[in-house]
């Protein structure tokens, strides 16, 4: 059969349960968008900017279990790919399933100096898993295929595909297209489990630190907590992975940067169970985290095992999977008694935690604890919740409660700001029938903020709670202690009921706590109906979260004696004379 690159491309995507694709149609992926619109399947999804695209794909990837479909990029070369390159970095860090492809100049042309004329193959480097460039028509869908397997197999990631405009254009002769590959997961290693099952029997006080890669086991992390009566705390990327109401949930981290509940119930942990977690940076407090010497290491991804703490037992395997295998062999012994003296000190320090921020002075502005919790109360058990990078992240991980696995969304090893409304765009397009919110800082809203032009396009009711202060406070109380000082952190304002109008957003400003129920009330009930709503909260920011407070302690201690007597000279020096 004869067919050209964009027909087999389109196919392809068909027959590998992609539902929909962001990006803007260029010079060198028109017939693309022209393939892609000829689509019975197939959604392509106009966006503002290619960066809000890759935030979209990315959204639908974490919502959705891979077989229902990965997120997927339809950009042009050079610039839409550039622009792309913060959605792609954040899923590629954050292990999230992404295709990105993008046309390619001709290559069937002598001719030099032409339009979008770079390398994409060399700007994919260190921001995917692989990048494949097409140089026939009858490469296109066994190339797909390839790089749909790398996207989703192991760690997922993004992978690019480059399809070059004249194969695009022109037709050939191809053979008939092969149906997917399956995607292959690595065997579990029995002997490791059953060193695994010897370390949690010896061990007495039993921890479990759970992540991002434990997102579809949440049944099988419930039975190992309440069989063990083991402590349960999160990465922040993995906050919805185990439920916020359970007795034995801590919280996230367990880190001097963690909340009270959490540093108490994992003090004396003498073995630990971490699953889908890398021990990265920000979970582990600035690795301030102390773990056992006996750790067990859960992770699809072998290069994560030993990196930042060792482990005594190591095993690859798909998380769900090795925890039903785990839970299977603990049930020939008798489970432990309840830990009633571990439940009371944590919900006794979760509950003096609220009371904290409760009795905080918020003044004129919302106590961001009445505000979660006037959520809280307003959300649907399986509601997907984006966030953004800045305060306001670690303000939900400490004071929003959650339930379902999956419903919680935030970027954090690329940490890239502007996610939250893009992604949750996306979010909605995978799952139209939940709640979807975004709660973004006021700085983080104007870089995507227009992207609630998509969410107009498209009909989707999705709620931005826009944490309004005047400042990027994440970075500015971050700056405070130091410097004495927070150099470009004040923001100019910008007049959000102007964006809503110019977005087609419908416009709420919550300035007391008083508003809060029935603007709430009135937000979900326009979202209901397919209108986006902007949320201008006029937050109070002026008490940092325990993060932010052991996280600066924790950094400062790891830096050499003497830069610590220079910074600590600077900061009394600089408070002294003002």
């Amino acid at each position: 059969m004869r067919k050209n690159a964009a027909q087999l491309a389109v196919m392809a995507l068909e027959r590998l349960g992609v539902t929909h694709t962001f990006g803007i149609p260029g010079v060198h992926n028109t017939e693309f968008y022209d393939a892609l619109n000829a689509s019975q399947k197939i959604t392509p999804i106009l966006v503002t900017h290619e960066g809000g695209a890759a935030f979209m794909a990315d959204g639908m990837s974490r919502v959705r279990p891979m077989h229902e479909g990965i997120g997927v990029l339809a950009i042009v070369p050079a610039a839409g790919f550039t622009h792309a390159a913060s959605g792609i970095g954040e899923a590629y860090l954050d292990g999230v399933p992404m295709l990105v492809i993008s046309g390619g100049v001709r290559s069937d042309t002598p001719h030099d100096f032409v339009l979008h004329g770079v390398d994409q193959l060399e700007l994919a480097k260190g921001i995917t898993k692989g990048a494949f460039r097409i140089s026939h028509q009858n490469e296109v869908t066994d190339t797909l295929y390839a790089a749909y397997q790398l996207a989703t197999e192991g760690k997922p990631g993004p992978v690019s595909v480059e399809i070059p405009v004249n194969l695009q254009l022109f037709d050939a002769a191809v053979d008939k297209p092969n149906a997917p590959p399956q995607t292959n997961q690595p065997m579990i290693d029995k002997k490791a489990l059953e060193r695994a099952i010897e370390l949690i029997s010896a061990g007495k006080r039993p921890g479990i630190f759970a992540g991002w890669g434990a997102r579809h086991a949440q049944a099988a992390l419930v039975e190992l907590a309440e069989h063990l009566q083991a402590p349960v705390a999160t990465t922040l990327q993995g906050l919805s992975v185990f439920p916020h109401d359970h007795p034995l949930h801590a919280g996230f981290g367990f880190s001097p940067s963690a909340v009270p509940a959490a540093r108490s119930s994992f003090a004396q942990c003498d073995v630990m169970i971490a699953i889908g977690t890398r021990f990265a940076e920000i979970p582990t407090g600035s690795f301030s985290a102390v773990v056992p010497e006996n750790l067990i290491h859960i992770d699809i991804d072998d290069a994560v095992f030993d990196r930042n703490y060792p482990s005594q037992v190591s095993i690859q395997g798909d998380a769900d999977e090795v925890l039903q295998q785990l839970n299977e062999a603990l049930r020939d012994q008798p489970a432990r008694s309840e830990n009633t003296q571990l439940i009371a000190t944590i919900k006794q320090q979760k509950q003096a935690y609220i009371n904290e921020w409760r009795a905080h002075d918020s003044g004129s502005r919302v106590n961001p604890q009445y505000f979660f919790e006037a959520l809280s109360a307003q959300l649907d058990d399986n509601a997907t919740i984006v966030l953004d990078d800045g305060n306001h992240t670690y303000l939900a991980a400490e004071l929003l409660p959650l339930k379902a696995a999956m419903t919680l969304l935030t970027p954090t090893d690329y940490n890239a700001m502007g996610y939250a409304v893009p992604a949750a765009i996306g979010a909605k397009l995978a799952h139209p029938e939940r709640q979807t919110i975004a709660v973004v800082g006021d700085g983080c809203f104007v870089m995507t903020g227009m992207e609630l032009l998509t969410a107009k396009q498209q009909g989707l009711g999705v709620v931005c709670f826009v944490f309004n202060d005047g400042a990027l406070s994440q970075i500015a109380q971050a700056q405070q202690m130091p410097y004495g000082r927070q150099p470009c952190t004040s923001l100019v304002g910008a007049k959000f009921e102007g964006m809503a109008i110019a977005t087609g957003a419908h416009y709420l400003r919550i300035e007391t706590e008083a508003d809060l129920d029935a603007y709430l009330a009135e937000a979900f009930t326009t979202a209901a109906q397919g209108q986006s709503v902007l949320v201008d909260v006029n937050i109070d920011y002026s008490k940092p979260t325990c993060f932010t407070q052991g996280t600066v302690k924790s950094t400062f201690k790891r830096f050499p004696a003497r830069q610590k007597l220079r910074i600590a000279g600077r900061a009394v020096k600089r408070k002294l004379l003002g």
